[in-house]
């Protein structure tokens, strides 16, 4: 017999008191029952969205002007003739009543051009956040006036990859945004004047774990580039240098430790520097 069709205490057969939340024995005080059933609707679960649709619809989000919270008119096959083209024109007022001024333009611009990075540099969406946000922030203190909204997208997700230590370089962003290298830092610089970003200088081992995919070497050449990264950033040698460099000198050092088959002409490549740069940090390791 379960507790809410029981009658008695199953420790002393006295009466029971029921209430909201619980169910307990007016002569001993035992807690039979504590659970209480809610029998209202459970809006936490989405795995049924294709039979039952009736839900609080997604979650707030700052990559949107409008947080995520606009409707849409939808397209339907249906609809026929007058009908269809009355619909049609709704959704086109409907479309341009959703921005209500040129600053809201310029978001809805400037958060499609971080999404698109993002999405092609394979980045968390928590940063796709944070990048809209700081966005948001240089266009509050008027930062993108007489700039480039293009190259503040991309200078934005290049200033949350460098405050959250996540390696991507100055060339990778400019090779998939739609600004070039100059525009991208004028934008950076801008931001890291006026707001104050706390971007510090990435560490070369954040490096390693791609370079070494991309040039296939083994897990243990990695390692010992790892360890290598980690001395050079104690004894001082990556301080002023470029981490990517300094990242790619101690894979190339690793490399030729064990014996492997790499040029400097490949980790330069792959690291995006010279094989000047990789040359003369490689023999600061060595000595």
């Amino acid at each position: 017999m379960s507790a809410t069709t029981r009658q008695t205490c199953p420790e002393c057969e006295g009466r029971l008191r029921s209430t909201d939340t619980e169910t307990v024995c007016d002569e001993c005080g035992l807690v039979v029952d504590e659970t209480a059933i809610d029998h209202g609707p459970e809006w936490r679960s989405f795995e049924d969205d294709r039979t039952n649709p009736e839900r609080t619809g997604a979650p707030l989000t700052r990559s949107r002007h409008d947080r995520g919270l606009s409707t849409e008119i939808g397209h339907s096959t249906r609809l026929k003739g007058r009908k269809r083209r009355r619909v049609a024109r709704m959704r086109r007022q409907h479309k341009r009543a959703q921005i209500a001024s040129k600053q809201e333009r310029n978001q809805v611009y400037g958060f499609t051009e971080i999404r698109r990075i993002v999405g092609r540099l394979e980045l968390p969406d928590s940063l796709q956040e944070r990048a809209c946000v700081l966005f948001e922030s240089a266009q509050d203190d008027g930062l993108l006036q007489g700039r480039s909204i293009e190259g503040f997208a991309a200078a934005a997700v290049y200033a949350v990859c460098r405050t959250a230590s996540i390696s991507r370089t100055l060339a990778e962003i400019v090779a998939v945004a739609a600004s070039d290298e100059s525009e991208l830092k004028a934008a950076y610089d801008a931001l890291n004047r006026e707001l104050g970003l706390p971007a510090g200088p990435i560490h070369p081992a954040e490096y390693l774990a791609r370079f070494a995919s991309k040039l296939d070497v083994s897990t243990a050449i990695e390692r010992e580039a790892r360890d290598l990264a980690e001395r050079a950033r104690d004894s001082g040698l990556a301080t002023g240098r470029n981490p990517s460099g300094v990242a790619a000198a101690c894979l190339y050092t690793a490399a030729r430790d064990g014996n492997a088959d790499l040029t400097q002409a490949d980790v330069a490549s792959v690291a995006d520097v010279s094989a000047v740069t990789v040359r003369s940090t490689y023999q600061d390791l060595r000595d």
